[in-house]
């Protein structure tokens, strides 16, 4: 079993009971000023005690899939269910990834939003300039 990771004194009890599991998914705890987007917020009585922001995973070859299938995953939404700012905001998030180094992936993109392939790359000359 994994060395236990230490627990400040007076901490919030939200925090000692997930700071294990954040640890054993190399994730991050952070406060609650600093909770941006793509982070998952720690609620406790209606306040936000702290975000857990989890690793960014890098495209590996060939996993232009995963990345598509994650990106799904973290919106809560199949990707071409997502409203426009969503999916603005999705291809941006996969720019930042690395989604597209892979060879064709605007069309796997632009099939995976419900868009066009058009639309994805003026999408992305937004994310780039």
């Amino acid at each position: 079993m994994a060395e236990s990771v230490p627990r400040p004194a007076g901490e919030h009890p939200l925090l000692e009971a997930v700071r294990e599991l954040v640890a054993r998914v190399d994730g991050e705890i952070v406060a609650p000023d600093a909770v941006r987007r793509g982070d998952v917020p720690l609620m406790w009585e209606g306040e936000t005690v702290a975000g857990v922001r989890l690793p960014v995973v890098e495209a590996q070859a060939g996993d232009l899939d995963s990345l598509l299938a994650n990106l799904a995953a973290e919106l809560g939404s199949p990707l071409g269910e997502l409203d426009r700012a969503e999916k603005q905001r999705a291809v941006r998030l996969l720019e930042e990834r690395g989604a597209f180094a892979y060879r064709k992936s605007a069309e796997a993109v632009a099939e995976a939003l419900g868009v066009t392939r058009f639309t994805v790359y003026n999408y992305l000359n937004r994310v780039r300039g």
